[in-house]
């Protein structure tokens, strides 16, 4: 069977490991395996986000609102935007999807990072569009502007803070930056772990009405999935002027939402106290990853996100120190596929955190 040629040239997103496979490979109990590989909150969604799937668990049978009145008016709060600037996706990678078929074609460029989500990539491919990576291994807005002015691309990526580096851009040199960029051109803003950012430095903060209010070229993007601790719900949002909604709900599917995900994301951004605890616990733990990594001086990136990236040099291998967790029960996310010698640790809980610190010091220690 043949299928479409533009598949040839795209490699299949690797997600995270789950539980399920480290219980059967290596017959260990899921309550001693600790998952620090996906970027997922370790304390959880709002409790009061739980009750809910519980309760709407029993209208399983049926179809969500499909305007998703409800939680387009609480983000519109939020945010201070019109629920018309918004759009509901299954995950903020659905979004994506949809601003690459919706800007993008095979006559088209896109501009990213050299290292930054896998799925930007993958999506500009499925449409045929060239790619166009900096050589810069963070963000470099500068090059950026050079490589823009000579291949004016239909579509920029801007992931701050970078997934899976951690590295954040300041919101004055982003906004700097737009103003060299033709309205023509969509600049999308992925802002997932903006949250952390946010806690973390505020002038890594991004309004997202200050964003389209200044830029009109330009869509935010949000997530459940992180500090809101409801990865498996699949929530995600844009924040855009009307005119780039409209043509993104164009291509969205029917009830893309379940109702359990719909109801939990409503409540769970309600829950603000649930965030405040979560980005206080991802500022306490992490200083402990810098610390640990100084002391075993290892190189790491300073992280604006809940991850924190550990970079090696031979003799150490990224390959094998996984292999290596993996045994123990300690799933992390090995970046050997970003052609990195790195692995990614999300920041779990002071236990989690504990556990993986003792591993890690036994496989130093071989």
């Amino acid at each position: 069977m043949t299928f479409n040629p533009t598949l040839d040239a795209i490699q299949t997103y690797e997600a995270g490991k789950p539980i399920e496979l480290v219980v059967r490979k290596f017959s260990i109990n899921p309550k001693d395996i600790i998952k620090l590989a996906s970027n997922e909150n370790p304390l959880g969604p709002s409790p009061k986000a739980i009750e809910c799937i519980a309760k709407n668990a029993a209208n399983a049978h049926l179809y969500p609102d499909d305007s998703m009145l409800v939680l387009k008016q609480s983000l519109s709060e939020h945010y201070q935007v019109s629920p018309k600037e918004i759009i509901i996706g299954a995950g903020s990678d659905q979004i994506i999807e949809f601003c690459i078929h919706a800007k993008a074609h095979q006559n088209s460029k896109v501009l990213m990072a050299k290292t930054t989500f896998a799925m930007y990539e993958i999506y500009s491919k499925m449409v045929g569009a060239t790619l166009i990576k900096a050589q810069s291994q963070f963000h470099n807005l500068q090059e950026f502007l050079e490589i823009y002015k000579i291949h004016k691309p239909s579509i920029i990526f801007l992931c701050t803070p970078n997934n899976p580096l951690g590295e954040c851009l300041d919101k004055n040199e982003i906004f700097s930056f737009l103003k060299e960029i033709h309205s023509n051109t969509l600049v999308i803003l992925d802002g997932a772990y903006q949250e952390f950012a946010k806690a973390k430095d505020s002038s890594k903060a991004i309004s997202p009405k200050e964003l389209i209010e200044s830029f009109p070229n330009a869509i935010y993007l949000g997530t459940f999935s992180k500090a809101y601790g409801l990865g498996g719900m699949r929530v995600g949002y844009g924040i855009a002027k009307e005119e780039i909604i409209k043509a993104l709900l164009k291509m969205r599917p029917p009830f893309n939402i379940t109702t359990p995900s719909l109801a939990a994301a409503i409540e769970a951004l309600k829950d603000q106290e649930h965030i405040k605890q979560t980005l206080q616990n991802n500022l306490e733990q992490m200083v402990l990853y810098e610390n640990y990594a100084t002391k075993k001086n290892i190189a790491y990136i300073p992280s604006y996100g809940n991850f924190i990236t550990y970079l090696f040099q031979s003799p150490l291998d990224s390959s094998t120190i996984a292999d290596y967790l993996l045994k123990k029960g300690i799933i992390i996310r090995n970046l050997a596929s970003y052609g990195l010698n790195a692995i990614r640790i999300t920041i779990g809980t002071k236990s989690q955190n504990q556990r993986f610190f003792t591993f890690f010091d036994e496989f130093l220690g071989q």
